[in-house]
């Protein structure tokens, strides 16, 4: 066989080599796709907690017994997953996929509503429906924001609406909505710690405005 031209056979063999090249770049490549897939994050879960500071109240402003309902909510507030919106845009809500309350707030916010009351003194008792108890007020709330807001400030916003009535006719005797935004450093877990402050001021201003009736 005749042999070809040198020019000819060295661009054979640059070529053959670049092809070799390409194959493994791509072998490579198919190897790392085809791998451990990167560790899925880890969830972390969050309470809030109300702390009564002040001293009991000297006398029961309501009588007998109070009975906390379970709060309500709406859409994502309603949901285990914590809730943030970016400063700027109130009307863009997003919830966090690794980031949860440990209770719906709904449960979590009325069981720390109880501990609160009860250590206020406010009542002979105070009880959840679960108990099955006749009681002579009934305390409902309604969680309008609980949520982190990102951005340049960062912080926290808290607004409840509470009332109070007589099961009896349903007398309404107390309703109040509360809205407080309050600092946070930035990251999830300050953030929770901000709604918790805010938490405990709204409880004691609630407390405060019940001591007036």
């Amino acid at each position: 066989m005749k042999p070809l031209p040198s020019g000819v056979e060295n661009k054979g063999v640059r070529l053959k080599r670049i092809l070799v090249q390409s194959i493994a770049l791509l072998a490579a490549g198919l190897g790392v796709a085809c791998g451990s897939p990167p560790p899925v994050p880890e969830d972390h879960y969050y309470r809030l907690q109300a702390v009564y500071a002040a001293e009991p109240s000297s006398r029961k402003i309501f009588p007998g017994t109070m009975e906390i309902d379970r709060f309500v909510a709406d859409g994502l507030t309603s949901e285990r997953s914590i809730v943030f919106s970016e400063s700027g845009k109130p009307n863009q809500v997003n919830a966090y996929h690794y980031h949860f309350w440990i209770k719906p707030p709904t449960v979590m916010l009325r069981d720390e509503m109880v501990s609160f009351l009860r250590n206020a003194a406010i009542a002979d008792a105070v009880v959840t429906p679960e108990v099955r108890v006749q009681a002579q007020h009934v305390l409902t709330g309604k969680i309008k924001h609980l949520e982190q807001i990102t951005g340049e400030p960062s912080r926290t916003l808290l607004e409840v609406e509470l009332s109070v009535r007589r099961p009896t006719g349903g007398k309404l005797l107390f309703l109040k909505t509360y809205r407080i935004e309050n600092e946070s450093s930035g990251g999830v877990a300050a953030a929770v710690e901000s709604l918790n402050t805010a938490l405990s001021i709204l409880y004691s201003d609630f407390v405060v405005d019940l001591m007036k009736l």
